[in-house]
């Protein structure tokens, strides 16, 4: 006798839709940060030099031609120094703010400048770069998620304190290059002026270990899978004091330290797998004479 029965099988279901990230560099010497697919690639700002973001890429096994525009967050030296000839050499749209563009003491060829605005998604190919505003002192300063509808990038970095939107969008990462500039105690006792201090401790200035490492804690979400710490402060912080805070709170994810001396390894961001129901398996139940026919 065979009684027939039915169960649903569940399996993890992977999309091919997977974003590779990179940070070219990422410091107050100069800041760039790569974000693309097999075809075409996006950079948030560009404070290297033409040659040394091409260079840099190269190492990387990425070609150049493949970015298909440029997004800048403030006007500050490190973010914009390598931008002019980038985006002419390579006939590169960029996208800056009006009051940001303003502030750069340069002009970008009108056909290729495009402005942007907070919270209103901007589609490249593949892409949307959702900007949003942050609290730094700058003109018009702002960060960016970047999505291709399954994975989504943050780059948080510049930002004196975490506001409601920098909580929202870090919330939404599966990815990000987040701030952590300065250990409180070396800014404390260090050799800077009090004014600089101050300037870098306030809500207009940047994020220290401990403000990156509370973000992280309260607001991580599920989806995290690789935390790259940005725009380390050379006189203030060192990789080995962020890297041993971090990674005893890491909790699976992977933390990375960017220096601002190299690029980054190139990492592979996946959407995160779901479960759903994909066939039905009729089960086949027999007794035990029928059992035994198959004993050895």
């Amino acid at each position: 006798m065979r009684l027939l029965a039915t169960c649903t099988v569940i399996i993890p279901i992977f999309t091919a839709m997977s974003l590779q990230i990179a940070s070219l560099n990422s410091g107050s010497n100069a800041n760039c940060y790569y974000i693309g697919n097999k075809n075409e690639a996006v950079l948030i700002d560009a404070g290297l030099s033409c040659r040394e973001t091409d260079k840099r890429m190269k190492r990387l096994g990425l070609d150049i031609r493949s970015v298909k525009a440029i997004f800048i967050s403030h006007e500050h030296a490190d973010h914009i120094a390598g931008l002019q000839v980038l985006s002419k050499k390579y006939r590169l749209p960029v996208y800056i703010t009006q009051n940001t563009l303003r502030n750069c003491n340069f002009e970008i060829e009108k056909s290729l400048t495009f402005s942007f605005i907070h919270n209103s998604p901007v589609s490249i190919g593949a892409f949307s770069i959702i900007p949003f505003i942050k609290s730094h002192d700058a003109n018009d300063p702002h960060s960016f998620i970047v999505s291709n509808n399954k994975v989504h990038i943050g780059v948080i970095t510049d930002i004196g304190y975490a506001c409601k939107h920098v909580i929202k969008h870090f919330k939404l990462c599966d990815a990000v290059f987040l701030e952590s500039n300065y250990c409180e105690e070396m800014l404390e006792n260090g050799s800077y002026p009090l004014h600089l201090k101050r300037r870098i401790s306030s809500k207009k200035g940047h994020l220290s270990n401990d403000q990156a490492l509370e973000l992280f804690l309260k607001h991580k979400p599920e989806s995290l899978q690789v935390l790259i710490l940005s725009h380390l402060s050379q006189n203030n912080n060192h990789p080995d004091i962020v890297n041993k805070l971090f990674t005893q709170h890491a909790g699976g994810v992977k933390v990375v330290i960017a220096s601002r001396y190299k690029e980054t390894e190139l990492f592979n961001i996946e959407s995160t797998p779901k479960l759903r129901p994909v066939r039905t398996i009729k089960k086949l139940k027999e007794n035990k004479a029928q059992l035994s026919l198959f004993e050895f």
